[in-house]
């Protein structure tokens, strides 16, 4: 029985901190869907979206060109456009952090500075952004991650939204990762209604994507 008792303690905690994803000669690729963990979630929440889940006309076209049949998306979705208003710490905030969060466990080989990209689907003027962290920090470097272009289609991008640049600059987006071995890989909400399909981590910002 007290070894029975001791297997159970042991396993536990590797169930808990379940690995999503290895990097390997410095690139790395995860599943949004994916995530291990979700928390400030009371007043939007990251749902995944497949086929057994919630979904409208449209839902279902970006469904099927989604990779691995899933994607999440943060809801409800209040503020579609400009005319809706905008509600800080409701369906808008601009610090990250503070609501909507998501993790992965993610492990690398190879310290250094990562630009991160993901792969999302925008529907209009308010569903583009979003936070990137690592480790319960929130740099300045992973802040207001924006998508303009590529509208109604899933699209992957790396660019800061800037006081000057409000579509987002490029090489702004990274984070740097100081030591080899298990990091977390944290998503927050910026805006309601933004949707990922997956995620990638690069050494190599201009490494090729499909």
């Amino acid at each position: 029985m007290k070894q029975y008792i001791l297997f159970i303690i042991l396993i536990v905690p590797i169930v808990l901190k379940a690995q999503i994803g290895i990097e390997k000669d410095g690139f790395l690729e995860v599943e949004a869907e994916n995530f291990n963990n979700q928390t400030l979630d009371e007043i939007r929440k990251w749902y995944v979206i497949d086929g057994l889940s919630y979904q409208d006309t449209l839902e279902a076209r970006v469904l099927s060109d989604a990779s691995g049949n899933a994607y999440i998306k943060v809801l409800p979705d209040t503020r579609v456009g400009h005319s809706d208003p905008l509600i800080n710490g409701e369906n808008f905030s601009n610090k990250p952090g503070e609501m909507a969060i998501i993790s992965y466990t993610v492990e690398f080989k190879n310290p250094g500075r990562y630009y991160v990209w993901a792969r999302v689907f925008s529907r209009g003027s308010e569903d583009n952004g979003v936070h990137v962290g690592v480790d319960a920090k929130w740099p300045e470097s992973g802040q207001r991650m924006q998508w303009c272009e590529g509208k109604l289609n899933w699209t992957w991008a790396s660019k800061q939204r800037t006081q000057e640049e409000h579509c987002g600059k490029e090489r702004l987006i990274y984070l740097d990762i100081e030591t080899p071995g298990f990091h977390e890989i944290m998503f927050s909400m910026r805006e309601d209604g933004f949707s990922m399909d997956k995620w990638r981590m690069v050494l190599d910002y201009e490494h090729p994507f499909d």
